[in-house]
């Protein structure tokens, strides 16, 4: 149950990433700025906040991998292979397995797309004039 927690919490990490930490900081650079013309203090701001933020976050995810390598003794995943797809022979170690890191990006990169293409297709309004 450990090992789960601190798997989904890599994954919040992982996706606040490419959603939370860039939204926050636009945010926070409009409620900055004074005026609605550009200026380089509200740009500055959102640039040195979204970095310093996701190498924190970065730090964050290493040391959830740390703590979920201490508590399962590996940093692998097992192999999900359907048992209608294995053979007679399929019983060594396979070498290839995806290691959690690698998991939980590409887990919080597709539910990322995920969103955005929802986003844009559904809950974005068209750019066209209405004539």
């Amino acid at each position: 149950m450990t090992a789960t927690t601190i798997f989904v919490l890599m994954l919040v990490a992982a996706l606040s990433l490419w959603t939370a930490i860039p939204l926050g900081w636009i945010w926070i650079g409009s409620k900055v700025a004074e005026t609605q013309f550009p200026a380089v203090g509200p740009y500055a701001v959102v640039a040195v906040g979204i970095v310093v933020t996701i190498l924190a976050d970065a730090w964050l995810i290493g040391r959830l991998n740390a703590l979920y390598v201490r508590i399962t003794g590996t940093n692998r995943l097992a192999p999900m292979r359907p048992s209608w797809l294995k053979s007679m022979r399929d019983t060594g170690h396979v070498a290839g397995t995806t290691t959690v890191v690698e998991a939980v990006m590409m887990g919080s990169v597709l539910l990322a797309g995920a969103a955005f293409i929802a986003w844009f297709f559904l809950l974005a309004g068209s750019p066209l004039p209405n004539q």
